[in-house]
C-alpha cells in the first residue's frame, strides 16, 4: 500500500485519500508526526477480510492540504471527519484511530454515536497525557521563536524529526532508511517545516481530551485498546486508565513494541482490528 494519491474535496478543503475494498466501512486515523502511510501494512489485512478500508492524510498533513487559515486541531478534525463520511456515502462506520486519531474518534463517537458501529484506539493520546517531555519541550522553542519553523535548515529539521521518530518503535532499526524517509518526505521544503509546526506542534495540547474525559462512560459501542508495552509517548498507565473510564471496554497490550505500533507489529495490530470487527456492533 502506498500513500493516498487520490483526492476528495470536502467542506472545501482538498484531502488526499484512499477508498478500496466492499463491504462494512472501517476508516483509519493516523498519528503525529504522521500521516496515512502508517497503515501500509495492516490494511490490506483488513480489505482482504472483506471490508471496505479508508485512509486519508488528516487536513494539514501529508499530502492534503495545509490552509494558513484553517483549524486543524484535534477538535476541527473531528468535526471534518463528518464531511468526509458523507462526501464518501458512509452512513456508519468502524473507527481504528492512532495517537491523536484515537482522540479523533473518541470526540466523534461521543458527537455522533449514531455513526460508529466500532472502535479501536491504538496508544491514544487521552487525559493530560500529552505532549510528551520532548515534544513540549519543541513546541515551547518554537513558540519562543515565533516563526514555525522558518529558520530552521532542513538538515536540522530532518535531525530533529528523525530523533523524535525514532522514540516511536521498540526495535530501532525500523525507523530507517526507506521508511524513515517516507516519514520525513511531507516536510522535505520550506513549506513542510512551517507546515508541520503550524497544524501539528501548535495543536499539541490536551484540552482536547481532558474536556472529554468526563464523558467517556457515556459510551456504549465496542472499543478495543490497543497499546505497545514499551510506548515511551504514551505511557501504559494510560491504557489501563482508558479501560476503566470506558464501559467495557477491552486492553490488549503489545509486548516488545512501542507508540507506533504499526510499525513494531503490523500483522498483529491486523489481527486485533479483524477481532474487534467480529464483535456484534452496537
Amino acid at each position: 500500500m502506498t500513500l493516498s494519491t487520490d483526492s476528495l474535496l470536502v467542506d472545501g478543503v482538498r484531502l488526499a485519500y484512499r477508498d478500496r475494498g466492499r463491504g462494512e466501512a472501517v476508516v483509519f486515523l493516523h498519528g503525529t508526526p504522521s500521516h496515512s502511510y502508517e497503515w501500509r501494512d495492516v490494511v490490506p489485512h483488513v480489505e482482504a477480510a472483506g471490508c471496505r478500508a479508508v485512509t486519508y492524510d488528516l487536513l494539514g498533513y501529508g499530502r492534503s492540504e495545509r490552509p494558513v487559515d484553517r483549524d486543524t486541531s484535534v477538535a476541527a478534525q473531528a468535526d471534518l471527519l463528518e464531511h468526509l463520511l458523507d462526501a464518501l456515502g458512509i452512513e456508519r462506520v468502524s473507527i481504528v484511530g492512532h495517537d491523536i486519531g484515537g482522540a479523533i474518534g473518541l470526540r466523534f463517537s461521543l458527537a455522533r454515536p449514531d455513526r460508529v458501529r466500532r472502535l479501536m484506539l491504538i496508544d491514544t493520546v487521552s487525559f493530560d497525557s500529552w505532549p510528551s517531555s520532548t515534544w513540549r519541550k519543541i513546541a515551547e522553542e518554537n513558540e519562543e521563536n515565533q516563526d514555525d519553523g522558518a529558520s530552521m535548515s532542513q538538515d536540522a529539521f530532518d535531525a530533529l524529526l528523525t530523533r523524535q521518530l525514532r522514540m516511536t518503535v521498540a526495535d530501532k532499526g525500523l525507523m530507517d532508511g526507506e521508511v524513515l524517509r517516507a516519514y520525513l518526505e511531507p516536510h522535505r521544503s520550506a513549506l513542510g517545516r512551517v507546515s508541520f509546526f503550524a497544524h501539528q506542534v501548535r495543536h499539541y495540547d490536551s484540552k482536547y481530551t481532558q474536556e472529554i474525559s468526563a464523558e467517556l462512560a457515556r459510551l456504549t459501542l465496542p472499543v478495543r485498546i490497543l497499546w505497545g508495552e514499551q510506548d515511551e509517548w504514551q505511557p501504559l498507565r494510560y491504557a489501563k486508565r482508558l479501560r476503566d473510564a470506558i464501559p467495557h471496554a477491552d486492553l490488549v497490550v503489545v509486548p516488545e513494541a512501542g507508540h507506533f505500533l504499526m510499525e513494531d507489529a503490523p500483522e498483529r495490530v491486523a489481527h486485533e482490528i479483524g477481532e474487534l470487527l467480529r464483535t456484534p456492533s452496537a
